[in-house]
């Protein structure tokens, strides 16, 4: 790969599952795409045969609930697209469109590692065209009820300090610091899946949510254990989503971020709201070409700065 030029996938890449909210069946592709496309859904398989297309943008986001929706003026297209996004974002992928056939995003092994997989089954490839990245100048706060988040500048890259607190005895209080590149990204976050509580199923299934979720998609947490066979891919896997999933929303930037995120207690809504306040001041960003210096390190241990609020447990 040429440092400090866009990429794209070398071909298509055809992945099926079912959502793990809708429960229904769906087939995800990605396409390669041309220099300055950015990342972008289509949805098709709609009525008539006319598919629809949005950019994976803030302004695109519906909703932020249990998932993040994009969608444009006339309703939602694609649900839960957090995933494929954080995998394109982490591994260094500029320019792509993912086509979905129904309305939400394969859940697949309730990770990214998947798309990951098919990613580099495929491989990339340079295109003749600068990588343009968006680099903080200073910092944005937002606060939600018990929970933060913060963007820092950093010059050396971009990097998530996650902080996450339930009330259970199998998570407990649980942080986690990355310097996101593609092979830190590979290795200590891509296969971390999503999770809920028992429960809350019942609550979920009566609000048309989870229909699709199962122990081969969910951590699916008890009173006191993790009910999945095979426990967990990392003793710290539940804070390790979480960046995931915030690797996934914040890559609605519409580049590659250059600065550090922080997140305490935080979920796609918080997510959603500390990109929306950092797009909105144009003094807090600009655009630069190339690619920022490379971190010192790969991970450290998150660094005591914000205040850590009182948690109230939700569902990933």
């Amino acid at each position: 790969m040429k440092v400090g030029r866009q990429t794209t996938l070398r071909d298509q890449a055809v992945l099926n599952g079912i959502g793990v909210h809708s429960g229904l069946p769906v087939t995800l592709t990605l396409h390669p795409a041309e220099a300055n496309t950015g990342l972008r859904f289509i949805r098709s398989g709609l009525g008539g045969g006319r598919d629809r297309e949005v950019r994976a943008d803030i302004s695109a986001v519906t909703a932020t609930e249990f998932a993040t929706v994009l969608g444009d003026v006339t309703g939602p297209l694609v649900s839960t697209a957090e995933h494929v996004l954080a995998a394109l974002r982490g591994l260094g992928v500029d320019n792509a469109v993912v086509e979905v056939d129904g309305p939400e995003a394969p859940i697949m092994d309730g990770s990214a590692a998947p798309f990951v997989a098919a990613i580099d089954q495929v491989g990339l490839e340079s295109l003749d065209a600068p990588r343009r990245f968006i680099r903080i100048l200073k910092p944005i706060r937002v606060a939600l009820q018990n929970a933060c988040a913060e963007f820092r500048p950093n010059a050396r890259g971009f990097r998530i300090e996650a902080q996450i607190s339930f009330d259970h005895p199998v998570i407990g209080q649980q942080s986690w610091a990355l310097d996101i590149r593609p092979d830190t990204f590979r290795r200590e976050i891509a296969r971390a899946r999503t999770f809920g509580f028992m429960r809350d199923v019942a609550r979920l299934w009566s609000a048309g949510y989870a229909l699709g979720a199962s122990l081969e998609n969910t951590l699916v947490i008890a009173e006191n254990r993790v009910l999945n066979p095979e426990g967990l891919r990392y003793r710290d896997e539940f804070v390790r989503h979480k960046m995931l999933d915030a690797l996934g929303d914040l890559a609605l930037a519409g580049a590659p971020l250059c600065g550090t995120y922080r997140t305490v207690h935080g979920g796609h809504k918080l997510n959603y709201a500390a990109l929306s306040a950092l797009m909105s001041d144009t003094s807090a960003w600009s655009w630069a070409e190339g690619e920022p210096a490379r971190p010192a390190r790969s991970h450290a241990d998150v660094a005591s700065g914000l205040a850590a609020p009182a948690f109230a447990p939700d569902v990933s």
